[in-house]
């Protein structure tokens, strides 16, 4: 089944950025794709910043009416209640959030985030109309014992059970041994595994669902070298970290197309 998916770049600024800075962010953003006529039929962009910064950067691009999506970098699994520090979907919907980010690899490594967590995180997504981005990923150990593709499709295996998959998902798949170290993994590298991603998708949710959805790839990800995976058949964005903060290498990764020649 042949289907046209828009790519998809999403940048995670991760702890980085206050309220005031995101706002001249994002406006900068506008300008540097506005002034390069970047067609957004070509890529839909998103920015995933901290929380506090999520009611500035939703005035701005409603004021605006600007072509940049949002979304929250983590939510909680609880609609409500005594959960100190959390934030619920319900939070997220009233900011008029489309994407939320889920299991990322900092997330599990770092607050020790289960799969049964991941599951119930991208269930609460659903419940408030959010589009779970759903990271999974292995560590150069993983690599080793397991070989490729085997621990990021145990991954999504656990993330979506009983999910229903006509409310909308994102895979992003991230090598936790490429994130932040300059060295990304190669096309083919990631390319191997989306496409393992892709094959559970089909037997977890059907045909159709699978061969829409969008599967990102995430790790050291740069203006360089973006073309080269988004060649790949089933990769479809990417995931970008530290070179989200940067406006002229995020809006050339956006315009990934300048670097084909298209």
């Amino acid at each position: 089944m042949a289907v046209k998916r828009t790519p998809f770049i999403a940048g995670n600024w991760k702890m980085n950025l206050d309220h005031l800075q995101a706002i001249a962010f994002v406006q900068k953003l506008a300008w540097a794709l506005a002034d390069a006529k970047h067609d957004f039929a070509d890529a839909e962009v998103a920015v995933f910043p901290p929380f506090t910064d999520l009611r500035s950067v939703q005035t701005l691009v409603a004021a605006d009416s600007l072509p940049i999506g949002y979304g929250a970098q983590d939510v909680s699994a609880h609609d409500s209640g005594a959960y100190t520090g959390e934030i619920s979907g319900a939070f997220l919907a009233q900011l008029d959030c489309t994407y939320v980010i889920i299991g990322h690899s900092e997330r599990r490594t770092l607050h020790g985030e289960t799969d049964a967590e991941v599951n119930a995180k991208v269930a609460a997504a659903h419940r408030h109309g959010l589009v779970p981005v759903v990271c999974v990923g292995e560590t150069a150990d993983d690599l080793e014992t397991h070989g490729p593709s085997a621990v990021p499709v145990a991954q999504l295996r656990a993330a979506l059970e009983g999910v229903d998959g006509s409310k909308g998902l994102v895979v992003a798949y991230e090598p936790v041994w490429a994130i932040g170290s300059g060295q990304a993994a190669t096309p083919a590298q990631a390319e191997q595994v989306a496409a393992a991603l892709r094959a559970l998708l089909v037997e977890l949710l059907g045909e159709e669902v699978a061969q829409s959805t969008r599967v990102l790839y995430g790790g050291s990800v740069k203006a360089a070298n973006i073309a080269s995976f988004l060649r790949e058949p089933n990769v479809d964005g990417a995931l970008v970290g530290g070179a989200s903060l940067d406006i002229d290498e995020f809006s050339s990764i956006v315009r990934f197309k300048k670097h084909v020649g298209a």
